[in-house]
C-alpha cells in the first residue's frame, strides 16, 4: 500500500499542477496605445480608397492560447482623435453629419465569442457601439506573437486584426451609396501584461 501511495504522490501533485496552470493560464494584457494602430478605409466615388487613422485605442485583451475560446477583448476607440490626414475632411468627419464627436467622442467593442480558426487566427465577434449605436461586428483576428517583449521586459502578445462594417447601420449615412456604405477596418495592436 505504501509503495503504491509512493508511485501516486507524484501523479497526484503532477495533476494538481497541471490544473493549477491551466485555470491560471488566462492572461490579461493592457493594449499599448502606442503600439495600436486602427486605420479606417473606404471607396470613395470608385476611384480610390481613402484611409484614416484613430490613435489612442485602449482596452484590455484576455488571451489564453490553450483555451482561446474563453479569451476576450474590451476596447475604447477614441473617435475623436480620427485623423484622415485632409484637415477639411478631419473635421467634417468630427462633425455632426457624421461622427458627431462632441456628443459621440469614444467607440466601444466587447467580445461576445471568440472562435478559433486554427493557425494562430480566430473570429472574434462582438458588440461595435459608434455613435450611440449598438451592433454585431466580426474581427479576423491572427496572433502575431506571445512572449517576453525585448524592450519592456513585460510578458506580450501581438495582433492584428480586420474587418467590415456597414456604416449607415450607425447613423453614419452622408452620401451613400457613391462613397461606400462598406467600411474597411485594419487593426494592429502589442499589448502588456497587466
Amino acid at each position: 500500500m505504501k509503495k503504491i501511495s509512493a508511485l501516486l504522490l507524484p501523479i497526484i501533485a503532477a495533476g494538481t499542477l497541471y490544473s493549477a496552470a491551466t485555470q491560471a493560464a488566462a492572461v490579461d494584457y493592457q493594449l499599448d496605445a502606442a503600439h495600436t494602430s486602427i486605420v479606417v478605409s473606404w471607396d470613395h466615388f470608385g476611384f480610390s480608397h481613402p484611409t484614416a487613422d484613430i490613435p489612442g485605442a485602449t482596452g484590455v485583451i484576455k488571451f489564453d492560447p490553450q483555451h482561446p475560446a474563453s479569451s476576450s477583448v474590451q476596447v475604447s476607440i477614441p473617435v475623436s482623435n480620427i485623423d484622415t490626414h485632409v484637415p477639411a475632411l478631419t473635421k467634417e468627419f468630427q462633425g455632426s453629419d457624421y461622427f458627431d464627436t462632441t456628443k459621440y467622442a469614444t467607440a466601444t467593442f466587447t467580445s461576445t465569442k471568440v472562435i478559433p480558426r486554427g493557425e494562430h487566427k480566430y473570429d472574434v465577434q462582438g458588440n461595435l457601439t459608434l455613435k450611440g449605436v449598438t451592433k454585431p461586428v466580426t474581427l479576423h483576428a491572427t496572433l502575431n506573437k506571445i512572449g517576453e517583449h525585448a524592450m519592456v521586459k513585460k510578458q506580450a502578445v501581438g495582433f492584428d486584426a480586420s474587418g467590415t462594417l456597414q456604416r449607415s447601420a450607425f447613423g453614419v449615412d452622408k452620401y451613400v451609396p457613391a462613397v461606400s456604405d462598406t467600411i474597411n477596418l485594419s487593426i494592429s495592436t502589442e499589448a502588456y501584461a497587466k
